[in-house]
C-alpha cells in the first residue's frame, strides 16, 4: 500500500486552493453558527428558567397575601359585630331606665319605699 499512497498526488491548482479556502470558510461559518445558536439557546433557557422561578415566587406571595386578606376580613367582621354591640350599649346607656335597672341589679339600689330580700340559694330546703 505504500506504493499506492506514493502514486496519489494532489493537483495543486488555483481552483483547488480556492475550493479548499471556500471549504475552510464554510466550516468556520458553520462552527460560528453553532456557537451562536448554543449561546442563544443557553440565554433563552436561562430567561425561561428565570421567568418560571419569578412566576412561582409570585404565586406563593399571592397565596400568602390571600390568606392574610381572609384573616383580616374575618377580623373586620368581628370588629364590626363588636362595634354594633357597643353602639347598642351606648344607646342603652343613654336610657335612664336602663341605668337604673343596672344600678338596682348590680349595686342593690332601691327605689323609694322598696325592700330588698337577699336569698341564699345554697341553703334551700328543696
Amino acid at each position: 500500500m505504500n506504493k499506492r499512497e506514493q502514486r496519489i498526488y494532489s493537483i495543486r491548482s488555483e481552483y483547488m486552493e480556492q475550493y479548499e479556502r471556500q471549504q475552510k470558510r464554510n466550516q468556520r461559518r458553520k462552527r460560528s453558527l453553532i456557537q451562536r445558536l448554543v449561546i442563544a439557546g443557553v440565554l433563552m433557557l436561562a430567561t425561561v428558567a428565570y421567568m418560571v422561578h419569578y412566576h412561582l415566587e409570585q404565586r406563593s406571595v399571592y397565596s400568602e397575601k390571600l390568606k392574610e386578606y381572609e384573616a383580616l376580613q374575618s377580623e373586620m367582621s368581628e370588629l364590626k359585630k363588636t362595634e354594633e354591640e357597643l353602639k347598642e350599649e351606648i344607646k342603652l346607656l343613654n336610657d335612664e331606665d336602663y341605668i337604673l335597672e343596672i344600678a338596682r341589679t348590680n349595686y342593690f339600689l332601691t327605689k323609694e319605699g322598696e325592700l330588698i330580700f337577699l336569698l341564699d340559694d345554697a341553703d334551700s330546703s328543696y
